[in-house]
């Protein structure tokens, strides 16, 4: 048999309408691809929804199953540095594992914090839960290598599933916590530190920018752990019982049984069933019960696992064990989350004893299950396969007490049995349901007789035999306890005794269908409707269903009263804030109800723990709730009403959550429709929906009302567009209760029936009734008004569709005219449907008429037409004796939004009325006025009063171009035309006479005037579409793109006030609060000297001065370094650029946790005493005071040296982001062409659609327009309201891209690297940089610029793209990214060249732009149509009516001064957006980052590049020579270590003579790695105090990059690498202590390292050094090797002791010196003791040769005390060799003797 690979699915049992994906509130939202709640006009639901009278339940809109669908999903995971790793002297490697995945780091060499960076990707395609459920784990492994696996340090896992649900679905340079899976008693065993992101597709990432890790590592604090999971996470053992299972299918996958039964007729139960628990990545089994339907195990299954675990969800399988295959026959998952409860009153997962059902296939058997995949949890099951009692508990350990067991195996074991009744009373239960209409049948099997079954459980199925009552059922007179059995006294007796003899109908009679129209089919039920009735015996666990539905309840009304808000905000109504108010209120109403009703019966037999917990914990969050909501109420206003109605969104989430009930007890019900006995659609009703109860708000939504169930096809065939076809659509009536409660089945159904009973005779009245009778029916006419729909879903190869509707409404169906090529037809039709009758009372169909389903399709010359999309609607009724008019009448056209499958397809706008037909027949109808004006013969146009009201627009189109068409059937595109339509009116282009040559329009502006809707949100959609004019007079369509909504593009005319404002009073702006941020004037020599600059180079001279003790011999610094200007590069610039950056996210950040903070306060405000509150809120103000400071460039906090460096600004996106894509005034319509995708989401395939662009813009007006409209365009008229704007002729434009590094790029080659180089391409020009490709690098530093000349419009979009060079094959694209330069060069942005924050003429900070910024201001304003600038004496510049003041002196290279303006217009620029009308912020000198992407993973983003372009106008002057932005070289230094002394060794050796304790110390040292420059001393023999003397010196040369902070090593990989890679690694000196051994192996001591930036001073003297050296590290003065330069001192050895504490063991006196690469030159010094500058001799004493003094004495110490055993033994096993030996040596001659006889 086929399994299916995937695991997993949405949880069985689900209370909600849809499959929910997972029950993550967040992912459930960004999978279920329904509409984004903002693009959606909910009218649709609304109109659906809100209901008056309670006999209809609403439908559910959406229908295609959406768990169970494969999708891209990518993990990344970078591996940064491993801490604190328990072992001594490890090799330590990190293993990263997902699933079956595994990928390792390269190993590191004796250490126990090793430093990797290194970048791990899996790419998967699977269902959301099978990769959410899968196991990511993080282990460290001690020295693996080729011959042996290594030994386990310590591991992490969590499920990926946690992380996808964090904030940005990652989690960013974190610390994962490892520990010992098989010793739980260790503790900690280290920590990682990781980022981890899942990016499924579509998701953007937003990586917080990679700058220097200079924050202070505080591991604590950045624990790889959601949100509100305890630091310490203790170990706990999870028990899962396992008692029994229930009505498991008759399945068996060998043929073999079925032949032997056949033979000898041995009946056996064909499954061996076991059950599989997997959790935590780890999986266990209980026992095989041979051939068994009603299996019992009582075993529990035990897990250790640290608690909380990182892993959501539990899986439990029954499986069938088999010789060839075990299969699984069904699956639950048990969300921890919904089990527990992590709050202050908060309880540990628990579960049942409790019974929980499994859904999956369907239960007749064949060989090849199709639905295999179902039982496996994927995807909605389609039947019930069995139910499974069990029970979980957890226990927390307590590692420290002795008998626990150290390992994390699972293990087995057995339970007693449970009693009977610990999971409830068992009492009959009865389902009624009646057919009262079947329509839409697909009619491919409209031609066999269909019947419908309905099951719940086992109970209905023709399949199983159905069950009977169970045995322990006690006899059910006397049964008078419960408060519903005295309502039916009256009848009780003769009810029990009929009872008995009730058989359950469970099918409808087969019945053939009629045609209703060509696609579709219905039953001729007409008035006689048929009806099944079931009885069933469930334990009564009814009291959990009941406060689902209590909640239930409570959150549609929320979520109903928030669609009315959403839609009121977004129609521009009045007073949302009204209806949120209401809302509010209604929910703390709800709540309250709650909190009274939930409280009955708690003593019911079979109530869990679980049940107790959750229904306080619900209690609790209830009331909370409702007392939020309450105090919500009063602050809601009108500028306030969107923050509310997020919150409010919250408390739905939160309800949604509650709802779900972990603990099952009736099943869900299923109905199946059946053809000719084979089951072909289905339909699945939660229980509890169906549930009945005395108390109203107990009752289930659905039950005892008709509800529209559409069927679905099961398993995979209802993915796509097969699921999207309605299979069949019923109108259905259900009831669900106990038999006893059972007086009112009836009530709810339309009135005006006879019931027709199977059995006649004297039991009748108390038998349901097999068919109703309908003897009441009202007659109607049907108005469907459509006007038209926009957006629709593209169905042909041209990008366009062929649309029409089909309405249908009971049995009837119309279709609307089809509209040729269009997506937004404009029907304007209305379809009337006469007599049409339908069954019940006039009132009640008056209030709940039935509802209509419209279909949209897509017409095709052949076969059939093609869905495209469905919606639903209620009419508005009106009976014969109302009056048509005010308020209802005529009814208002509302948009109606469409759905195919789950994803929307556009929006229809229509209305419909249900008009009944008196008894004076049709007369009495109000007449239908149509629009005089138009004749379109039998179709009836919309009439007047329900048509919008039109008025007369002008529409100005400005055509500027076409670009990237692609090729049209094979050819390429050369004449083409665009055509522009808006409402039957249109207007086309200038034809295009050669696209090759140019592809932009000659004449620029046409208008045309059109009738439009007074509502501007009834405005049609505008069309544009591009033709390519062939030969003889044929036109191609290229693609077409429409513009659905034209609001943005009306124009209203600017505020009167605002433009006076020249004759304003002057407003004075001091752009300079303290010049010395400029560079002139003698700053700079102040600066150069002083520290601040220093750390330009290095920007992390701020670790000592965030607060650390500051070091007071300022004065020695200065003298030792000075820095200059000269000092300072673009990189300089560039990092404190980016440190700026982190400061301004942190800012945001703390601000945003702030404003969080304030708004829980006000929703808590009820319990907070206010003088508390103020305390919160005066704390939070002063963080927040910092981090202002921070934010703002002009104010440097004075806490905090920040040198005096210009900036840029670093965009984290990419620039359009910031600039709105540059659409200020010429806007790209993307044009498609083709089918839309029918994968889940239409976007994804948009991109190979996408077939050009057509880049103009519009501006709408109402026509007679008023005067200062027409004074505007008068200047020329020709181009209408678009004035000043620059020709479209082509243009030479000179291209300058500097590329600065790419980070994170997606790995090419085998090994999990890259070998990348830029390429880039500009219209026809290419350049690809091949020979520079950077070895084996996922984050290279590129460096480079490029100039490339282009020619506007022809060359417009730039392509960056990164390659992996290959040695042999072709390389590979990595990914790339596309800049529209166009948009960039012609917007008022001024986007060509960056503007600098500050003018400089020479230095770092050079003016890149020819032109200068007086000359850049002068021309804004000429264009502006502003006075030019006046610049007056002492620093002022008057532009328009402000006066900006600045400085005005310039230093050129020599140090001169002269006067200039620049500064001044400088600052005006900077400042130019603050200007009214005219202002706009200006493209500051910047660097973007722009997501790398490749065409064959559309939507995941495959690294990032950093980057920006300048360009040139050829006419202007050139431009200076490019920036010099090559990677900064490293810098030589040398680190000379000396080793004087080390004191306090621990003794390791015995001494073989003597006994003595003692040591052979030596030390060993290295900087970049064991392998590349380790060294060693000599050795201090036998030191008995472990002290050893060695004035011994090593020398490690190194290369270093100041500003990362990191040491370049370059080496190659292996021996068989082609090219040397090179690695950063951070300055961290490693100095060990060792006990040499003559013949072992040496004995590692212990070891320290040390962070050259940052490392503690060493201690005086040997006493005053401390483990607290390296322990407490916060305390202690540290210093920085780079600026200290020289620093001698005492510092300690630790390791780790048998209990993993750190413990010292020795200390050592060292001296470091640091060199520059040319001082080392100048003054050489020799390794270890030699020459030049040679060390002297240490003075060792001389107990060193003990044993050669006296010989004899140490001889028989070491024989006597040491060996005495060792040498008898040695002499005994000799004697015994020496016999063996004799043995066999004369053992052949004997025997020959023997056999001679001799």
């Amino acid at each position: 048999m086929k399994r299916g690979k995937s695991r997993a699915s949405k949880d069985d049992g689900k209370g909600q309408d849809e499959p929910a994906i997972l029950e993550t509130e967040d992912l459930d939202r960004s999978f279920s691809r329904g509409p984004d709640p903002d693009t959606i006009s909910l009218a649709s639901v609304t109109a659906v929804t809100t209901n008056v009278s309670n006999k209809r339940s609403k439908p559910d809109i959406k229908i295609e199953p959406s768990a169970g669908r494969p999708m891209d999903f990518q993990v990344s995971v970078t591996v940064i540095e491993a801490r604190q790793l328990v072992g001594l002297n490890m090799d330590p490697v990190v293993c990263v594992e997902i699933g079956d995945e595994k990928k390792y780091t390269s190993m590191k060499e004796s250490t126990n914090c090793p430093y990797y960076n290194e970048y791990f990707v899996f790419d998967f395609h699977l269902p959301p839960d099978v990769i959410f459920d899968k196991i990511l784990k993080l282990s460290v492994i001690h020295s693996k290598n080729l011959l042996r696996s290594g030994t386990m340090v310590g591991t992490f896992k969590m499920d990926v599933g946690t992380v996808y649900s964090q904030p940005d679905h990652q989690f960013y340079h974190k610390w994962a916590v490892l520990c010992d899976p098989d010793d739980i008693t260790a503790g900690c065993k280290g920590y990682i530190k990781c980022d981890i992101a899942v990016v499924a597709k579509g998701d953007n990432i937003k990586t917080p920018h990679k700058a220097n890790e200079t924050d202070e590592d505080d591991i604590e604090g950045n624990l790889l752990l959601p949100e509100g999971v305890p630091a310490e996470r203790q170990w706990a053992r999870f028990y899962v019982k396992i008692y029994r299972a229930e009505g498991l299918p008759k399945m068996n996958t060998s043929i073999m049984a079925n032949v032997k039964k056949a033979f000898i007729g041995e009946n056996k139960d064909l499954v061996d069933p076991y059950v599989q628990v997997q959790f935590a990545g780890q999986k266990g089994k209980t026992s095989i019960q041979k051939s068994c339907y009603e299996p019992i195990w009582n075993e529990q299954i035990i897990f250790t696992e640290q608690f909380p675990p990182l892993c959501k969800r539990m899986k439990i399988q029954i499986r069938d064990s088999d010789k060839v295959n075990d299969v699984a026959i069904g699956t639950h998952f048990i969300d921890l989350r919904k089990i527990s409860n992590d709050g202050d009153k908060g309880f540990l997962p628990t579960l049942g004893p409790a019974w929980v059902n499994m859904y999956g296939s369907t239960r007749s058997y064949t060989l090849m299950d199709e639905y295999q995949d179902l039982n496996e949890g994927l995807g909605e099951g389609v039947s019930f396969r069995a139910r499974l009692l069990i029970s979980m508990a957890v226990e927390i350990l307590d590692t420290s007490s002795p008998e626990v067991m150290s390992s994390t195996e699972v293990q087995v074991e057995g339970v007693p049995n449970i009693s009977e009744n610990a999971t409830g009373k068992i009492e009959e239960f009865f389902l009624f349901g009646a057919f009262l209409e079947a329509t839409m049948i697909d009619r491919k099997i409209g031609d066999k007789p269909i019947n419908f079954e309905v099951t719940i459980g086992n109970y209905g199925s023709e399949v199983d035999d159905t069950p009977t009552k169970p045995k322990t059922k006690k006899s059910k007179k006397g049964d008078g306890d419960d408060e519903e059995s005295e309502l039916i006294q009256g009848s009780s007796d003769e009810e029990t005794t009929d009872d008995g003899e009730l058989v359950s109908i469970s099918t409808t009679p087969p019945m053939k269908p009629v045609i209703t129209d060509r696609n579709y089919f219905h039953l001729p039920y007409f008035e006689r409707k048929p009806c099944i009735y079931i009885k069933s015996w469930w334990q009564d666990q009814r009291r959990r269903l009941y406060n689902a539905n209590i909640i239930d309840n409570i959150a549609d009304k929320l979520e109903e009263g928030l669609n009315d808000v959403q839609e009121i905000i977004k129609t521009e109504k009045a007073f949302p804030e009204r209806r949120l108010r209401g809302v509010l209120e209604e929910l703390s109403n709800g709540c309250s109800t709650f909190l009274t009703v939930a409280n009955k019966d708690q003593n019911q037999a079979g109530r869990t723990k679980l049940d107790r917990e959750r229904l306080k914990s619900c209690m609790r969050e209830l009331e909370n709730m409702g007392q939020q909501a309450k105090t919500m109420r009063t602050q809601v206003k009108k500028k306030t009403v969107k923050d509310k109605f997020k919150q409010a969104q919250n408390f739905l989430q939160k309800l949604r959550f509650l709802v779900d009930e972990p603990q099952h007890s009736v099943p869900d019900v299923y109905v199946w429709m059946i053809s000719n006995g084979k089951r072909i659609a289905y339909a699945r009703v939660p229980s509890k929906d169906i549930l009945y109860s005395n108390v109203e708000e107990e009752t289930g939504k659905d039950c005892g009302k008709v509800k529209t169930i559409f069927f679905k096809l099961p398993g995979k065939k209802g993915f796509g567009p097969a699921g999207w076809t309605v299979q069949a659509k019923t109108e259905v009536y259900l009831w669900l209760g106990l038999n006893r409660q059972r007086k009112d089945f009836l009530s709810g159904l339309p009135n005006g029936f006879e019931e027709n009973k199977a059995v006649k005779g004297p039991g009748m009245q108390s038998s349901p009734p097999i068919s109703l009778i309908y003897t009441m029916k009202q007659i109607f006419q049907l108005r469907v008004h459509m006007y038209q729909a926009r957006s629709l879903f593209a169905a042909d190869s041209t990008g366009l569709s062929d649309p029409f509707a089909r309405v249908f409404f009971s049995t009837h169906s119309q279709v609307t005219e089809i509209l040729n090529e269009t997506l937004c037809p404009t029907w304007d039709q209305l379809l009337v449907f006469d007599n049409v009758e339908l069954y019940g009372e006039a009132s009640e169909l008056r209030d709940d008429p039935p509802i209509i389903v419209i279909e949209i399709y897509d017409q095709d010359t052949v076969g059939k037409a093609d869905f495209m999309g469905r919606t639903f609607a209620k009419p508005i009724t009106k009976m014969s004796d109302e009056h048509y008019g005010p308020p209802r009448f005529p009814p208002q056209l509302e948009y109606y939004q469409v759905y195919r499958g789950n994803c929307t397809a556009g929006e229809m706008l229509a209305a419909f009325e249900l008009l009944q037909i008196g008894p004076g027949g049709k007369a009495d109808l109000p007449p239908i006025d149509g629009p005089t004006d138009m004749d379109r013969g039998p179709i009836l146009p919309v009439p007047i009063g329900i048509r919008p009201v039109l008025s007369k627009y002008r529409i100005e189109v400005l055509f500027w171009g076409l670009r990237d068409l692609k090729r049209v059937n094979l050819a390429q595109v050369d004449r083409p035309r665009v055509d522009i339509e808006c409402a039957g009116k249109g207007i086309q282009s200038a034809l295009i006479q050669n696209y090759k040559k140019n592809p932009n329009f000659n004449t620029l502006v046409k208008w045309f005037e059109v009738d439009l809707p007074e509502n501007e949100l009834l405005h049609p959609p505008l069309n544009i579409r591009v033709v390519d004019c062939r030969a003889f007079g044929r036109y191609t369509l290229v693609g077409s793109h429409a513009v659905t909504s034209l609001r943005k593009f009306i124009y209203r005319p600017a505020d009167k006030t605002v433009n006076n404002w020249s004759t304003m009073e002057e407003i004075v702006i001091h752009t300079e609060p303290e010049p010395a941020v400029k560079k002139m004037e003698t700053v700079v020599k102040l600066d150069s000297a002083s520290d601040a600059v220093v750390k330009v180079d290095m920007p992390d001279d701020e670790k000592d001065g965030k607060g650390k003790k500051k070091r007071k011999k300022g004065g020695e610094d200065i003298e030792e370094e000075e820095l200059d200007e000269s000092m300072l590069d673009w990189w300089s610039k560039y990092f404190a650029s980016i440190e700026t950056l982190m400061e301004i996210i942190k800012a945001q950040e703390a601000e945003k946790a702030e404003s969080e903070e304030r708004e829980d306060m006000d929703t808590e405000g009820a319990d907070i005493k206010p003088d508390d509150s103020n305390m919160k809120g005066a704390k939070k103000k002063k963080g927040k005071a910092k981090d202002k400071n921070k934010a703002g460039p002009g104010e440097g906090p004075p806490e905090k040296k920040k040198p005096k460096i210009d900036e840029l600004k670093v965009y984290n996106r990419e620039l359009e982001n910031e600039f709105d894509h540059f659409e200020d005034w010429l806007h790209t319509f993307n044009l498609y062409r083709g089918k839309s995708g029918d994968d889940d989401e239409q976007n994804a395939s948009d991109e190979d659609r996408l077939i050009g662009k057509f880049k103009g813009s519009l501006c709408m007006y109402k026509v007679p327009m008023s005067d200062e409209m027409s004074r505007e365009m008068g200047i020329d008229s020709n181009m209408g309201l678009f004035q000043n704007i620059p020709h479209n002729d082509p243009i030479n434009v000179l291209v300058r891209v500097y590329v600065i590094r790419a980070t994170d790029l997606h790995p090419a080659d085998i090994n999990g690297k890259a070998d990348p180089y830029i390429a880039i391409k500009l219209g026809k020009s290419e350049v690809k940089d091949k020979e520079n490709y950077i070895s084996k690098q996922l984050n290279p530093v590129f460096g480079k610029s490029f100039d490339i000349e282009a020619t506007f419009p022809m060359d417009s979009t730039l392509t960056v793209s990164i390659y992996d060079w290959d040695l042999v094959g072709t390389d590979d694209l990595i990914g790339e990214t596309k800049i529209d330069l166009e948009n960039r060069y012609y917007s008022k942005h001024r986007a060509t060249c960056g503007i600098a924050t500050n003018y400089a003429i020479h230095g770092y900070n050079v003016w890149r732009d020819p032109m200068k910024p007086t000359q850049i201001l002068a021309k804004l304003c000429k264009d502006n149509k502003l006075d030019s600038p006046q610049y007056g004496p002492a620093g002022r510049v008057k532009v328009a009516n402000r006066v900006y003041t600045g400085p005005t002196e310039i230093e050129d290279e020599n140090g001169l001064k002269k006067q200039t303006d620049e500064h001044l217009a400088l600052a005006v620029l900077n400042h130019w957006e603050d200007f009214p009308r005219v202002g706009c912020k200006l493209v500051p000198e910047h660097v973007e980052t722009r997501p790398l992407l490749n065409p064959d993973k559309p939507g995941i983003e495959q690294g990032r590049i950093e980057m920006w372009v300048d360009m040139f106008p050829k006419d202007m002057p050139a431009p200076g020579p490019a920036l010099d932005i090559s990677p900064r070289k490293p810098k030589k230094f040398e680190l000379r270590v000396i080793v004087w002394n080390t004191d306090e060794v621990v003794l390791e050796d015995d001494d073989i003579f003597t006994g003595e304790k003692s040591s052979d110390i030596f030390v060993r040292g290295w900087l970049k790695g064991q392998q590349e420059d380790k060294q060693d001393t000599d050795v201090h023999y036998h030191s008995l105090t472990g002290e050893g003397n060695f004035n011994w010196r090593f020398i490690y040369p190194f290369d270093y990059l100041m500003a990362e902070e990191k040491i370049v090593i370059s080496k190659k990989e292996s021996m068989f690498s082609w090219d040397e890679t090179e690695y950063k690694i951070p300055a961290r000196l490693n100095i060990q202590v060792w006990d040499a051994d003559h013949f072992s192996a040496d004995d590692f001591l212990g070891a320290i390292e040390l962070d050259l930036n940052r490392f503690p001073r060493g201690a005086k003297t040997a006493k005053q050094c401390t483990i607290d050296m390296v322990l407490n590290e916060q305390d202690m003065p540290m210093v920085n090797i780079f600026k200290q330069k020289r620093i001698k001192g005492w510092w300690p050895f630790i390791a780790r002791d048998e209990n993993d504490e750190m413990e010292i063991t020795g200390k050592v006196e060292a001296e470091l010196h640091l060199l520059t690469g040319e001082e080392a030159e100048k003054s050489p010094v020799g390794e270890g003791r030699n020459e030049p500058e040679p060390l002297e001799k240490p003075n060792r004493p001389d107990t060193t040769f003990l044993w050669f003094i006296s010989p004899l004495k140490a001889i028989r110490y070491l024989i006597c005390n040491n060996y005495k055993w060792l040498i008898i033994k040695i002499v005994v096993v000799l004697l015994l060799l020496a016999m063996l030996g004799l043995f066999l040596y004369s053992m052949p001659g004997y025997m020959v003797k023997k056999l001679l006889g001799a």
